[in-house]
Parts: structure tokens; sequence; C-alpha cells
């Protein structure tokens, strides 16, 4: 899962970012309300972790743009702002939670997974594809019962290209949304990637959930496929 944490300071953020990292969790950092603004209109992200006091645009006026135009986007204000009257404003305005500094970062943490259990609206926090089960949150894997240990940028992978399923999807998408890397230099790393999956995923099953598509990329099987 993707989480855009807008933070102008550049120790916090660093800390924030180190810390779900090693919960997992893909980290995008914004430094000013306008990169906030721009990453989170033109990006996908699961969560938006919200400093109010931002340079350039208000974390106010950041949450106040993005719920006109990203409303299934959760948001978790992460503010030294800790009057009852700052809280009820941004609630009242679309936040989903609110946590004031100093914190700490296991709360920090619990909030984000209860967050991402809820989830968007028409989001699925379990995703499933025959006999296997993929956990956002938790990230864990599991196919026909059996758990199955991925690296985090390996679950990442595999939760893109089912999330896209039953589209196809190219490897300079795969690069852009996994990777966070707009060139396509890169692209043969995905298809030694690929091939990890599939040894854990795939590997001694009747039913291939992995394709090739030829010239294209690669697709992710779906429940409507036959076996």
């Amino acid at each position: 899962m993707r989480i855009l944490v807008a933070e102008d300071d550049s120790p916090l953020a660093n800390f924030l970012r180190q810390g779900l990292e090693a919960e997992h969790y893909e980290v995008e950092i914004a430094g000013d309300g306008v990169l906030a603004r721009t990453l989170a209109e033109e990006q996908d992200f699961d969560l938006l972790i919200l400093d109010l006091n931002l340079p350039q645009s208000s974390g106010v006026e950041v949450l106040q743009h993005l719920r006109t135009i990203k409303p299934q986007l959760p948001i978790l204000v992460l503010t030294a702002r800790s009057r009852v009257e700052d809280r009820v404003k941004v609630l009242d305005l679309g936040a989903d939670d609110y946590l004031t500094k100093p914190f700490s970062f296991s709360e920090l943490s619990a909030r984000v997974r209860a967050l991402l259990r809820r989830g968007p609206r028409g989001s699925e926090s379990v995703l499933r594809c025959a006999d296997l089960e993929v956990n956002r949150v938790e990230h864990s894997v599991r196919r026909a019962g059996k758990k199955i240990e991925l690296t985090p940028k390996e679950f990442s992978l595999l939760e893109y290209l089912m999330l896209n399923a039953p589209k196809h999807v190219t490897r300079a998408m795969i690069i852009e949304h996994v990777w966070n890397l707009s060139s396509d230099t890169m692209t043969n790393v995905v298809d030694v990637y690929i091939n990890y999956l599939r040894k854990k995923i795939d590997e001694g099953y009747d039913r291939k959930l992995i394709h090739t598509i030829r010239g294209v990329g690669y697709h992710f099987a779906s429940d409507q496929d036959k076996a």
C-alpha cells in the first residue's frame, strides 16, 4: 500500500518514512502543500498523512481541495494543533482521523492500520482470486491456506497486478506504480520480479495466475477466467 506523507519538517518526515517502510508501506514525501496536492491528484495513494502547517499551501487548503476531487482518499491529520476547535474544524472538513504532536509511532501505526482496514469506499483490504488471498493491511499472502512469504517489493507488485485484473499492464506501468519511477530503462527488473513471484505464487499449482502477454506486459487472472 502507498502512503503520502505531507510534512515540511525533514527529520520528522524521514522518521515517518523509515518507520512506515519498515512496516512494508511504500512512502512518498511532500515537503509543502502544493507538492502534496499535486502528488495526491496525479498518483494513487491508499492514505495521506497530512500536517496542517505546510508552506505554500496550508494543510487545511490541501484537505479542502482533495475532498472535492479525491473524496475516497483516507486522510490522517498529524499536527501540533491540539485545540478542540481545530480538531472539530478539520474533522468537519473531511479528515478521517486526527493525531497531535508529539506522538507515539506505535499509536500512529495503529491508526494507519485502522484507516487502511476501513479503506476508501469501494476498495477492498483483502484481495482474492481463486485460492489466493492477499491481505493489504497485514501484508500477508496465502494460497490454498498456505502462507507465502514475499519481500515488500514482491508484495507491491502482486498487489498492483491484482488491483488491475483483468486488465493488461505494461512493464512501464509497473515501473511507474511499483517502483515510483517514470523511466522505462529498468523494465528488465520487472521481468526478474515477475519470475520471483511466479516461483512463490504459481509454482506447484495447476492453475497459473500470472500470465505474460507477448509484446504488451502481464495479466493477472480473474475469477472469470478459465483455469
